[in-house]
């Protein structure tokens, strides 16, 4: 099941790393293609507009020229004076020069289309100009005389004709612009529809995605739930398992004590009894040897019989089923406090209310593991422990002046044992400490005060 979780893990990876490196790649490639189309066409525009705005400049420049060059030969043929007439004469020939300027100046820009009414503006220029030399030589009677016919019947009719050729051409090149605009706006809605494509395309790449990562998330979910269920229903076996240990292990604990007792105690109690008969029948005067190795044999047992006795109070004190809870705490300390340079004090309430045995047992191993924590790790000096009853909970605290430790690193199995019995009965437990200012344990058992019937 975990290597499949494993590889479903994997997969799920690997589907959306590409599904968003592809969504990703499509976006970055439709945004450098907006970019480089809307670059095109800024390019195409710009080169549009200035090209006919050139193009329209120099038509411009024609056409005035051409109707300013008419006039300065009016006021040359209408002129009596001689020297305004020649100054009408200079800005004539200024004009022409600066019409075959532009007539150079847009060859330069010529299209294929423009170019027959170009070759037939540029004739009827020049033919324009070389009509006009003969009145210029005319003196001023002359063109006193002969001007008006002249305007009349050549300058004003091949003026015109070179005005409708220069709005020809000008026809040529609106209608080029135009034909510009359309191939913007042709490429425009090419790029409209790519982008209305790929957008689309993107949305759908999208929400398949999106799909396809639900459907992903949702089945790890599903598999994460599965995997958590399984840890808690294996979390609770192990937590059974152990509460069955600790009782297993309390009920061999009470039996082996009761065997000690029972069995080894009474027997080496009669020993003892039958090495002082032995010793009574021995007179001083006898055997001295005999006797002497009597007497060791009678200390040897008395030791024998101590070790056993502290040994089934180790294993279960008699007191905690016969006399209760706080005079086995209260022995307890007193044979820390005999044993060990430690003085240890015990307070608890007088209407401490009776116990069920797994309190009292729960309560009597804590006390116990704790303060062989602490003649061991501690070099304590002092040790409290306070046990109280309020408002249906049973409330433990063991507090000494040791060096203390880092429960959050130093946390050993004597701890993990207490706080897994205090579990066991729904209980709290909390161990806090800090290097050189004590440690202080605080049990909370819930518990259910057992009341005496009365018969």
């Amino acid at each position: 099941m975990q290597e499949e979780t494993r590889s479903t893990g994997n997969q799920t990876q690997r589907l959306l790393l590409i599904g968003f490196g592809g969504l990703l790649l499509l976006l970055a490639f439709s945004g450098f293609n907006a970019v480089s189309v809307l670059n095109r066409i800024q390019t195409s525009n710009e080169s549009i507009r200035r090209d006919y705005m050139n193009r329209d400049s120099i038509l411009e420049q024609l056409r005035s020229d051409i109707y300013l060059s008419g006039t300065y030969m009016r006021d040359f043929l209408l002129e009596p004076d001689p020297n305004k007439a020649d100054a009408h004469l200079a800005e004539l020939n200024s004009a022409r020069a600066r019409i075959e300027s532009m007539l150079n100046a847009y060859q330069m820009v010529l299209r294929g289309e423009e170019k027959p009414p170009f070759e037939q503006f540029k004739k009827e220029v020049t033919a324009y100009f070389n009509s006009l030399q003969p009145a210029l030589q005319w003196d001023p009677n002359q063109r006193k005389r002969l001007g008006y016919l002249f305007m009349q019947n050549s300058l004003l009719p091949r003026r015109m004709i070179i005005v409708r050729l220069a709005d020809q051409i000008g026809r040529f090149n609106q209608e080029q612009m135009n034909s510009g605009d359309r191939q913007l706006r042709n490429l425009f809605s090419k790029f409209r529809t790519g982008l209305v494509l790929l957008v689309v395309t993107s949305l759908m790449g999208g929400l398949l995605l999106a799909c396809l990562s639900i459907y992903r998330i949702l089945r790890l979910e599903r598999l994460s739930a599965l995997r958590f269920d399984e840890a808690l229903q294996a979390r609770k076996a192990l937590r059974d398992l152990s509460a069955r240990l600790v009782e297993v292990q309390e009920t061999e604990r009470r039996a082996l004590s009761r065997e000690l007792h029972d069995e080894v105690g009474q027997a080496l109690s009669a020993l003892l009894l039958a090495i002082g008969n032995v010793a009574a029948m021995i007179s001083p005067n006898d055997n001295q040897e005999a006797r002497s190795q009597l007497l060791d044999t009678r200390r040897l047992a008395e030791k024998t019989v101590a070790v056993v006795r502290d040994m089934c109070l180790l294993l279960r004190p008699s007191m905690l089923d016969d006399l209760g809870l706080v005079p086995a705490l209260e022995w307890q300390a007193r044979e820390v406090s005999r044993t060990n340079h430690l003085l240890v004090k015990v307070k608890a309430d007088s209407t401490l209310e009776e116990l069920s045995d797994d309190h009292k047992t729960c309560i009597y191993r804590v006390v116990q593991e704790a303060l062989r924590n602490i003649t061991r790790h501690a070099k304590a000096k002092h040790v409290q422990i306070v046990l109280t009853q309020d408002d249906g909970t049973l409330h433990l605290v063991i507090n000494d002046d040791g060096r203390g430790f880092t429960p959050a690193r130093e946390k050993g199995v004597g701890l993990l044992g207490m706080e897994e019995r205090v579990k066991r009965l729904n209980g709290k437990f909390r161990a806090s400490s800090a290097l050189g200012s004590g440690t202080t344990i605080d049990v909370v058992l819930p518990i259910l005060v057992h009341t005496r019937q009365l018969t």
